[in-house]
């Protein structure tokens, strides 16, 4: 009998070809095509479902969206915090929501064209590793998913280089009918992040005018609103002075704007909060690849867990073999051990 998976189409090249390879190894493949409410158009999925000869189906999530996606964003920012909406998406919403969906429709599976490899052991655990194509890999995006959803999850592009993909799909004649890569935030659309926030926000709750200060408290200069700013930024300050300021934390409780030059960006540790963890939560201090944002290239690293007196379990510590710059609070923290992610959390 053949095993059925479900694959998200977005209507773009990765999704396209991870459909056509698993067609080449003989699954049945279904299409799901899920709606955000924040598309700008309609995507032809039928055109897409045809050309790979599948049935496909759409899955209004926008209520779903909304809610765990959009107002987490809105939220962290107002907060004083820089979110990554896909960490949340992709275990709420791709792996939650869709996978529901997909489940409901007979399938075994959902596939998705992230550039990520799944392995699962003799014991059935399944271990979420870097993609072949280290420029593209997308492994840091998955971090947030249980055991449960990679067991039934599928990275049919893994295995491959975007640019082997891209000529696959040229040469098996087939037309995306969406183009360009995918953005983190899919959902803003010729619009700036702070405009969007201001709109999605009661006036009651819009951001206000506050001081900059440096790390004395010096008052430099007045803020627009704190949710137009995150960590390492140096444009857009107006303070001059003989060398560049640069954003060095959002203090929402007092509406500052905290900056200091270059040498004042970097950090030797960081708290990170509201851990998942892909394999066994470690039993003690561990050496780990901390990746702090998806464009990071990692840092060697050093894992503490929290104390046996810590509330809920605490948060961890980060201690780096070198100082980094830019570490921002709501951002992801990702944990690797050679290629593979064992787990990771948000930083605070």
């Amino acid at each position: 009998m053949k095993t059925t998976t479900a694959v998200a189409i977005s209507g773009g090249v990765d999704s396209l070809m991870a459909a056509h390879l698993l067609k080449k190894q003989g699954h049945r493949v279904v299409g799901l095509h899920f709606t955000t409410g924040y598309e700008q158009q309609t995507i032809p999925i039928d055109t897409v479902a045809d050309q790979l000869g599948i049935e496909s189906h759409v899955v209004d999530l926008r209520s779903e969206f909304s809610s765990a996606v959009v107002d987490y964003f809105v939220r962290t920012y107002r907060d004083g915090q820089t979110p990554n909406p896909c960490l949340v998406c992709n275990p709420v919403i791709k792996f939650g929501h869709l996978l529901v969906a997909a489940r409901n429709l007979g399938a075994d599976r959902l596939a998705t064209g992230h550039y990520a490899r799944l392995h699962c052991d003799e014991d059935g655990r399944a271990h979420l590793l870097r993609a072949v194509d280290a420029v593209k890999d997308q492994s840091y995006f998955l971090a947030f998913l249980d055991q449960r959803q990679l067991q039934q999850a599928c990275f049919p592009l893994g295995a491959y280089r975007k640019n082997d993909v891209k000529a696959m799909a040229a040469a098996a004649g087939y037309r995306p009918v969406t183009s360009g890569e995918s953005q983190d935030v899919c959902f803003i659309k010729g619009a700036s992040y702070s405009a969007f926030i201001e709109q999605h926000l009661d006036e009651a709750a819009l951001p206000e005018v506050g001081d900059i200060v440096d790390v004395n408290g010096q008052i430099l200069g007045r803020h627009h609103g704190l949710h137009r700013y995150t960590i390492g930024q140096r444009r857009g300050l107006n303070c001059p002075a003989d060398e560049p300021y640069y954003v060095l934390q959002l203090d929402a409780r007092n509406n500052r704007l905290v900056v200091g030059f270059r040498k004042e960006t970097f950090t030797r540790q960081c708290r990170v909060t509201r851990l998942n963890w892909i394999q066994p939560t470690p039993g003690s201090s561990l050496r780990v690849h901390t990746r702090l944002r998806y464009r990071h290239r990692g840092a060697s690293s050093t894992l503490q867990r929290p104390g046996a007196d810590a509330v809920d379990g605490g948060d961890w510590t980060v201690r780096f073999d070198e100082p980094q710059a830019a570490v921002t609070p709501g951002q992801g923290a990702v944990f690797y051990r050679n290629d593979e992610v064992i787990g990771g959390g948000v930083i605070q």
